[in-house]
């Protein structure tokens, strides 16, 4: 790992510790964002840490478990890290489904925070 960029290294170290938290306790993820942090999940719009992790901690299955398929990390210009994933999650007993999930990273008094959260299920309706 030490041959990546520093963000690199940041984005994956960051993308492993969120879906662990997710998969094993959504409770514990508002540790990562802040009050101004917002969420985009399938559409919907949350902003600020408390109602962050109300809508991830009321998500309707009691298990999961990503798969991550590929993850990008690039340098933004005011030392932020975009982060960008794909993979595949399984809920429940429901099939595995593809999904697209991006962060922006933001290091807030010697801490990597999620200032931005944007989620996506890879379905596609055709017809």
């Amino acid at each position: 790992m030490g041959d990546k960029p520093i963000w690199e290294q940041i984005g994956s170290s960051f993308i492993q510790h969120y879906y662990q938290l997710f998969d094993n306790d959504r409770t514990q993820l508002g540790a990562i964002y802040i009050d101004a942090s917002c969420l985009t999940w399938e559409g919907q719009q949350f902003q600020g840490k408390a109602a962050i992790v109300e809508k991830l901690s009321s998500l309707p299955f009691q298990k999961i478990q990503h798969s991550i398929t590929a993850q990008d990390h690039q340098p933004t210009p005011d030392s932020c890290i975009l982060s960008m994933v794909v993979g595949q999650l399984k809920a429940d007993e429901d099939p595995i489904m593809g999904f697209h999930q991006m962060f922006l990273l933001k290091n807030i008094n010697d801490a990597w925070v999620c200032t931005n959260d944007m989620f996506r299920l890879a379905l596609h309706n055709y017809g």
